[in-house]
């Protein structure tokens, strides 16, 4: 397992079959019964015999020993601890015994989701906004999540809400200056950045970071609708924008066209007059109402 320099190392713990033990210690608390009453009806004037004391040894031993019984199931691990010295991990699941003595922490290493909360913070710009993302992880190294750290499941949840705010920090929620990243069209580059914060904060407790997604990302309601009209203006500009440059386009496409099939020969101010009248047809928001000419082109 990978570990910091300064953290602990999980290593692989000791156990046996717990079907073996478990036959070994009804065999051994019955011998010791048969062993302990035969004792009792061998009694002398002398008090207990040997016999006595090795079948109540035996039997005292057979029960101690089933308090070294215990399983795993799939994707499940158990750290030993023997007075507190750490004595392994024991990752296998099944049926297995180990010393009755030894105190046996119960750890899951299945992947688990956090869903974070709606964080409340300032972009990069100083914009409030609203944030919150999802962390799907699990336990790598049980022995850094037991010893480096006092509650890994607090730990996480903290560190989590941590990352989120200074990824928010660090990025403006949109309208970067040019090729710069923002919160809202960043994509994967920013899920790519939330991740490896994350786990560049979790692997002190030894948890692998499976995914990371940003569930939740708005302006906060204060600013909210100012910053709805600024885009909507911002989009109204762009889009006139669009219809200006094809309005351009189209009509120096049709002077070009008259002039070269020789359709009709136009002075500048006639041309200017049918620039006008083409760039109003063009780019206004309503239909246009075209006013006939009886006379010549010139009146």
């Amino acid at each position: 397992m990978n570990a910091n320099k300064t953290g602990s190392i999980e290593r692989a713990g000791h156990s046996v079959n717990g079907w073996v033990m478990i036959l070994l210690s009804i065999a051994g608390f019955i011998g010791g019964l048969v062993i302990f009453v035969h004792a009792l009806t061998q009694i002398s004037d002398r008090g207990f015999g040997p016999q006595f004391w090795s079948g109540l040894l035996l039997c005292a031993a057979s029960a101690v020993s089933w308090g070294g019984f215990f399983t795993l199931q799939p994707n499940e691990a158990r750290v030993l601890l023997l007075f507190g010295s750490y004595r392994g991990t024991i990752r296998q699941s099944g049926f297995h015994w180990t010393n009755p003595f030894n105190r046996k922490i119960r750890i899951s290493l299945r992947a688990r989701n956090l869903n974070g909360e709606k964080l409340k913070v300032n972009d990069r710009r100083g914009n409030p906004i609203e944030i919150a993302a999802v962390v799907v992880w699990r336990v790598e190294d049980t022995a850094q999540a037991s010893f480096d750290v006092e509650q890994y499941l607090e730990y996480v949840h903290i560190q989590s809400e941590s990352a989120v705010r200074h990824l928010a920090n660090s990025y403006p929620y949109d309208q970067g200056s040019q090729n710069e990243m923002t919160l809202l069209s960043g994509g994967d580059e920013i899920i790519h950045a939330l991740r490896t914060e994350l786990q560049e904060r979790l692997s002190k407790a030894g948890v692998h970071v499976e995914e990371a997604r940003i569930t939740h990302l708005a302006y906060a309601p204060e600013i909210a609708s100012a910053m709805l009209r600024r885009q909507q203006a911002e989009a109204v500009i762009a889009a006139r924008q669009k219809i200006v440059q094809g309005a351009v386009g189209m009509v120096e496409m049709a002077l070009k066209d008259l002039a070269e099939k020789n359709v009709l020969h136009l002075d500048d101010e006639r041309k200017a007059a049918m620039v006008s009248n083409l760039m109003v047809v063009l780019c206004g928001e309503t239909n246009a109402h075209p006013v006939i000419n009886a006379g010549t082109l010139y009146t």
